[in-house]
């Protein structure tokens, strides 16, 4: 799974959601935080999808990446990412959900 983020104005404290949709589970179950492209989070696995929480963003584009894995076959809807100033959650951005299709063996 990639998720990208752009930011136009640096942020404090931020909070990205992204579900999972039915019917796939993480590879990794564990939580942690993570360094890559010059930023520090926190990662959360949780059942219903994964957040992301920074405590600095600057400005700038990033792609978080993870590994899903399809435990059945079938057509899944998946629910918009969301990222949210925690402190501030008039300022909000959604992405687009989609559907995913799994095709057996």
């Amino acid at each position: 799974m990639q998720i990208s983020l752009r930011t136009k104005h640096a942020a404090e404290y931020v909070h990205l959601r992204d579900p999972r949709g039915a019917g796939f589970e993480p590879e990794s179950t564990v939580s942690r935080y993570k360094w890559d492209l010059g930023i520090a989070w926190y990662e959360e696995v949780r059942d219903s999808g994964t957040n992301f929480f920074f405590e600095q963003l600057p400005v700038g584009e990033y792609a978080f990446k993870y590994r899903l894995r399809a435990n059945m076959a079938g057509t899944f809807r998946v629910g918009p990412a969301t990222v949210q100033s925690m402190y501030a959650p008039e300022f909000n951005a959604y992405s687009t959900g989609a559907v995913l299709t799994v095709k057996g063996e």
